[in-house]
């Protein structure tokens, strides 16, 4: 047989590793990555949709894949997704996209809620890259990704800790990237937009869904095609999709923070009464 080709031109395809991979994002990566030939281990809490997935992804593609159910707001999951991920030979990508996020401003948002978010989003990323870069610099290949946000680049308030958290990803995909550099191992911040997942199926989402036109939207696809193609492109950070960069040059901070004001949070306020500071 001949071997597929991958996005990398790299020769046998190895493992990826996936986190928050039973749906949207991470659910895309790992359709794309068993087209390509690479080997899969998936996680989420989900392992009924991990289950399915996987045995879908081999009957069609021939793959190898497992399926490891974790809470990654638990360190004691988190240290056993990085003791198999250590355990892992020909690991090639890790991709760090679970994700969690709390509604509801700082000071009065639930504080083991927000402490779980910060484990899911900062501390298992921290965790399974430091376990996984090891492996790959000696062969002297490799891509980390961390899924994290155009939220990143701007504050939003009524979110807890979910923009700094997505701050402090990008932050760590800049510095590794600079501290790897001809390792052959590549890093990837991935910031998309607003993107139609699972993820913003809460009730608190609704009134931004219904705000927002659809051409604002992207699709799992397209970001994960623009996470690839960047990563070819030997990219730091990827932000898919035309209005999003041009957002990121050309709308002043202060005006993005405005309209977020008048809207989301002003929809806070109202929802939970928050007292306004004088």
């Amino acid at each position: 047989m001949k071997p597929r080709g991958n996005f990398m031109n790299w020769e046998a395809p190895g493992w990826a590793v996936i986190t928050g991979a039973s749906s949207g994002i991470g659910a895309e990566f790992a359709r794309q990555l068993a087209a390509q030939g690479f080997s899969l281990l998936l996680t989420a809490r989900r392992g009924d949709r991990l289950k399915a997935l996987a045995e879908s992804l081999h009957q069609t593609h021939g793959v190898a894949t497992e399926i490891l159910a974790a809470d990654l707001g638990r360190t004691e999951d988190i240290l056993r997704l990085a003791e198999r991920v250590d355990a892992l030979e020909n690991l090639d990508i890790l991709i760090n996209n679970a994700g969690s996020t709390t509604v509801g401003p700082f000071s009065e948002t639930d504080l083991e809620g927000q402490v779980s978010m910060l484990s899911v989003q900062n501390l298992a990323p921290v965790i399974l890259t430091r376990t996984a870069l090891p492996k790959m610099i000696p062969r002297g290949r490799g891509l980390v990704i961390f899924t994290a946000s155009l939220s990143a680049f701007f504050p939003a308030p009524g979110g807890g800790v979910y923009t700094p958290a997505k701050a402090f990803l990008k932050a760590l995909a800049d510095t590794l990237s600079l501290e790897l550099r001809n390792t052959g191992v590549r890093i990837q911040a991935l910031c998309p937009g607003y993107t139609r997942t699972g993820f913003h199926d809460d009730p608190a989402f609704e009134s931004l869904k219904a705000f927002l036109p659809d051409w604002v939207w992207g699709t799992d696809r397209r970001v994960v095609d623009s996470s690839l193609r960047g990563a070819r492109k030997r990219k730091t950070v990827v932000i898919p999709g035309a209005l999003n960069r041009l957002t990121i040059k050309l709308v002043p901070k202060k005006l993005m923070l405005r309209s977020y004001m008048k809207k989301r949070w002003g929809e806070v306020v109202r929802r939970d009464g928050v007292r306004k500071s004088r």
